[in-house]
């Protein structure tokens, strides 16, 4: 049966909200595997642990969505505990030795057991470069890491190789699986996806329309726009619009619609 329990990462802070989700399952066979290494907080170990051992299972794998500090840092801690668990993620050289694991690659399109059943990783690059989700076709079921935020907004990481139009596309990707499940490392399940994903490819959108209209204004540094776009925003998520904003401007000037001479921005080709 495939049954994930959701298992909080204990981590709340103004960019993870409540905190992270991660998820376990377990097989028949005693194989247990961890979808995101938390950040190795005591009570989200102890609480993988107790899973384990009610269940007479082992952690054999832990799959990681990509590789930002809340879904990652926890593999050393888990590794620990855990010494005959895997790691497996989608490569990412210039930050992946960052984390004291031997790291098993994935590649879009492989297949990783799981209990009794096997997801396919799907690349889907945006948020971070090496983001994945973790699909189970049997029931239309995806692990989305970061690729939505129920009640809230994905930011693209810029300035660490987050890119805007890869975004877009791994959330038509997903929409055209046509899933009946979202399991999000932040925020509730999500039983109605189509809406979700739809939504948050909207609010996209509606965010180039408005990075164009303030630019046209004669507001031309990432700063002005940001401020103008997200005017009152709590001061601690200034940071992640700012990459928000230098993402929509990246994929403005990709798409011939907009340039940058000297840190200001203009529309239109140079």
């Amino acid at each position: 049966m495939f049954n994930p329990i959701r298992l909080a990462a204990n981590n709340p802070g103004p960019m993870t909200g409540p905190g992270n989700n991660t998820y376990l399952l377990v097989g028949r066979e005693g194989d247990g595997v961890l979808i995101d290494a938390g950040v190795g907080e005591p009570a989200h170990l102890a609480a993988v642990a107790g899973h384990l051992v009610g269940c007479g299972a082992r952690l054999a794998r832990v799959l990681v969505t990509h590789g930002h500090a809340d879904h990652v840092s926890g593999a050393a801690a888990l590794a620990s505990a855990h010494a005959d668990a895997r790691f497996y993620k989608y490569p990412r050289p210039d930050e992946d030795a960052a984390c004291d694991v031997a790291w098993i690659p994935l590649a879009d399109g492989d297949r990783v057991p799981a209990g009794n059943e096997s997801l396919l990783a799907l690349h889907t690059g945006g948020h971070s470069p090496d983001h994945v989700v973790f699909w189970h076709e049997a029931t239309r079921t995806a692990f989305t890491g970061d690729l939505v935020m129920p009640g809230g907004r994905v930011m693209i990481d810029w300035s660490r190789g987050g890119d805007l139009g890869r975004y877009l596309e791994a959330l038509e990707r997903l929409l055209a699986l046509r899933p009946r499940a979202l399991l999000p490392a932040h925020g509730a399940a999500v039983r109605d996806p189509g809406r979700l994903l739809s939504e948050h490819l909207e609010h996209r959108r509606m965010r180039e329309r408005q990075v164009i209209e303030v630019i046209g204004t004669g507001r031309d540094t990432v700063q002005a726009i940001t401020e103008s776009i997200y005017d009152g925003l709590d001061p601690a998520l200034v940071p992640a619009a700012r990459e928000n904003v230098r993402a929509h401007l990246d994929k403005l000037r990709r798409d011939g619609r907009a340039f940058e001479v000297d840190a200001r921005w203009a529309l239109g080709r140079t």
